[in-house]
């Protein structure tokens, strides 16, 4: 989905419970009374501070609260997975806003319990992709592969003799990312639609489901 202007973030992020806001580092966002949690140093946005969040959020709220964390990207592994056991029992009135310049860089976890937000506007996001040359040839050939092409691909992805689930994960995860950047060259919203299947696909991935199965299944 997307937004033309920032000053629809508080109206938007009112509607659900998390909401990811693809937005360039230089437009701020700002909401009366929300609390913002960004990194300390820099670098990271660590465990700790994600607790202190949450323990803040424990009482009944009588009012909405917004809480914005940006840049969302920096969340650190245990603090997003500290983040994403709230989203999994989301309390009323609590809308947490992630803003981020670089959506892919979240876990996927996140973004399939969240609506996700496009600014309308030109965008310099880079278009690196940083995966190994042999994964960006799968990932690519997921992307438009149907019915029994899904079935080799899948074929392909668990010849591998070490870590298979491991290098699936990072194969669906070089093609979200892809999906993503496509996008801000081409314009074209097919990219976006089809974010949703590889998104659920990398959460079932995750959860230790069938690799051969979900990957063509998921994708069908």
């Amino acid at each position: 989905m997307f937004f033309d202007d920032v000053a629809n973030v508080k109206d938007i992020s009112s509607r659900t419970s998390c909401a990811v806001f693809v937005i360039p580092r230089d437009v701020t966002i700002s909401i009366k009374n929300a609390l913002v949690l960004e990194p300390e140093d820099k670098s990271v946005i660590t465990i700790e501070q994600v607790k202190n969040l949450i323990s803040r959020l424990s009482m009944k709220q009588l009012d909405h609260q917004y809480i914005i964390i940006r840049p969302a990207e920096l969340l650190g592994e245990e603090a997003a997975n500290a983040f994403l056991k709230n989203l999994e029992e989301p309390k009323e009135k609590i809308h947490f806003i992630l803003v981020t310049e670089e959506p892919s860089r979240l876990l996927p976890t996140i973004l399939s319990r969240s609506q996700l937000y496009f600014m309308k506007q030109e965008n310099q996001f880079d278009g690196t992709i940083k995966a190994d040359k042999k994964t960006k040839e799968i990932a690519k050939k997921l992307l438009v592969a149907k019915g029994k092409e899904l079935v080799s691909i899948a074929e392909e992805i668990c010849a591998v003799k070490d870590n298979k689930r491991e290098y699936a994960m990072n194969v669906v995860s070089t093609a979200i990312e892809m999906l993503y950047k496509t996008y801000f060259i081409t314009k074209k919203d097919v990219f976006v639609k089809k974010l949703p299947q590889f998104l659920e696909l990398y959460e079932n991935l995750e959860r230790n489901g069938h690799i051969k199965l979900h990957l063509v299944a998921d994708l069908c």
